[in-house]
C-alpha cells in the first residue's frame, strides 16, 4: 500500500436506519468519532425512526458481493463489523465474502430485535449466523436476548453469563463480551468479557435513568471495530468501547420521541479519545 491508504480504515456491514439512531448510522457516526475513516457494505434498508421500524428490505446478494469487492480493491481495511444482516441470504453472501477477503479482525453484533420489538433477523438466518458466520469471528457481543437464542442457554445469572461466553468460545468465536443489561433488578449494568487467552473480567457500570439508548449494541461494536483498526488490543478495544458508550449515554441528546439516539459526540468532547 501507499502512504496514502495508511490512515486507519475500518468497515461496516449492516442496514440503513433512516431515523439515524442505529445500524449504520450509528457505526459511521461511532467510527468517526474514534478517528477512523469508516466504509460500508449495506446490505438492508430500513424505514424506521425513534418509535420503531415501519418497514424493511434486504439488498440482493450480487451488490453486497459488488460492494466487498469494491472495497477490497482500493481500501486498507485493518478491521470490520457486522450487525443487522437481515436473512439467510444476506447472511451468506456476507460470510462468502469474509472468507475471502482479508479485512482485518472481525466483531460480530448479532444484531436480531430492534428497541421497538420489531425483527432484524428472519427466524431461519439465526441458525446460519450461529453456525456459519459465528465460527469467523474475532468477537462476537450478543445482549442477554440474543445470547439466549443463539446458544440455548437460559440467562438468568452471573453463571450463565459465562457459561454463554464458554458455548461462543466453544463454536469457534475468539473473543466474547456477553452484555448484561437487560438484567433490569441489578442497579448496575454488567458485561462479562471472555478473551481468547482464557483471561476474562467484568465490566460494570451504573444505570442511566432514560430511553435514549437506541443503536447502544452497534456504538459498542463500532467503538471496539473502530480501535482495534488503530492497533488497540482486544482488552483496550472492549475497555474503550464500555466507556465510549458510558459517556454518550450518560450525555443524552434530545432527538425523536421514542427510543432516542446516543450522544456520539460526547467521548470525543470529554476530552479522553
Amino acid at each position: 500500500m501507499t502512504e496514502l491508504t495508511q490512515f486507519p480504515q475500518a468497515l461496516s456491514i449492516a442496514g440503513s436506519d433512516s431515523g439515524g439512531g442505529a445500524g449504520m448510522q450509528a457505526d459511521l457516526n461511532t467510527i468517526t468519532a474514534r478517528h477512523v475513516f469508516a466504509t460500508t457494505v449495506l446490505v438492508a434498508i430500513t424505514a424506521q425512526n425513534t418509535i420503531g421500524v415501519q418497514d424493511s428490505m434486504a439488498l440482493p446478494p450480487a451488490m453486497i458481493d459488488a460492494q466487498f469487492a469494491s472495497i477490497a480493491a482500493d481500501l486498507d481495511i485493518r478491521a470490520c463489523k457486522t450487525g443487522m444482516l437481515a436473512d439467510v441470504p444476506t447472511v451468506r453472501a456476507v460470510v462468502r465474502n469474509l472468507k475471502q477477503y482479508d479485512l482485518g479482525p472481525l466483531t460480530v453484533d448479532p444484531v436480531m430485535i430492534a428497541k421497538g420489538g420489531a425483527s432484524l433477523l428472519t427466524e431461519d438466518a439465526v441458525a446460519v449466523v450461529r453456525d456459519e458466520l459465528l465460527p469467523l469471528a474475532t468477537l462476537v457481543t450478543p445482549n442477554l436476548p440474543e445470547a439466549e437464542k443463539l446458544s440455548g442457554i437460559t440467562i438468568k445469572t452471573a453463571q450463565d453469563m459465562q457459561d454463554a461466553a464458554d458455548y461462543f468460545r466453544g463454536i469457534g468465536a475468539q473473543n466474547v463480551i456477553i452484555k448484561g443489561g437487560h438484567l433490569t433488578e441489578e442497579p448496575v449494568a454488567s458485561d462479562f468479557v471472555l478473551l481468547a487467552d482464557g483471561s476474562s473480567f467484568w465490566m460494570t457500570a451504573p444505570r442511566v435513568n432514560t430511553v435514549r439508548t437506541h443503536g447502544t449494541g452497534d456504538t459498542l461494536s463500532a467503538c471496539i471495530t473502530a480501535e482495534l483498526a488503530k492497533g488497540a488490543t482486544m482488552a483496550d478495544a472492549i475497555r474503550t468501547g464500555k466507556a465510549y458508550v458510558e459517556a454518550a449515554i450518560r450525555d443524552g441528546i434530545i432527538v425523536g420521541h421514542g427510543h432516542g439516539p446516543l450522544n456520539h459526540w460526547a467521548y470525543a468532547e470529554a476530552g479522553n479519545d
